[in-house]
């Protein structure tokens, strides 16, 4: 296999990954919601409060976060951002150092 078609391959596995873990996620956040609440309402443990809600909130906040760096964060910051940004910064350090050339040989003619 090419190296291209390798990382091609490579990065396809990965989000294929990232989105199976995501959608297990779901569904242990959807069944784990209705344990916690047959938890709390018919086995009245932690009764009179409704504990549940807080347990469920903060676990959706949770799956959110993990949703945004799944569909949101890494659909754009993949392998070519990376390479761009290197590319970029690379060039920046090499203007720089070509900078620094042309100042150093300045200081020496003069």
């Amino acid at each position: 296999m090419e190296t291209q078609e390798h990382e091609i391959y490579e990065y396809a596995r990965k989000r294929i990954k990232q989105k199976k873990r995501l959608y297990f996620h779901f569904v242990l956040l959807f069944l784990g919601s209705i344990f916690l609440f047959i938890t709390n309402k018919w086995l009245n443990i932690g009764e009179p409060n409704n504990w549940y809600v807080w347990a469920i909130t903060v676990w959706v906040f949770i799956f959110i976060l993990h949703f945004i760096k799944v569909f949101i964060t890494d659909s754009f910051m993949n392998k070519n951002w990376e390479r761009e940004q290197i590319n970029r910064l690379m060039t920046m350090q090499e203007k720089k150092i070509e900078q620094l050339k042309n100042e150093v040989e300045n200081k020496k003619t003069t």
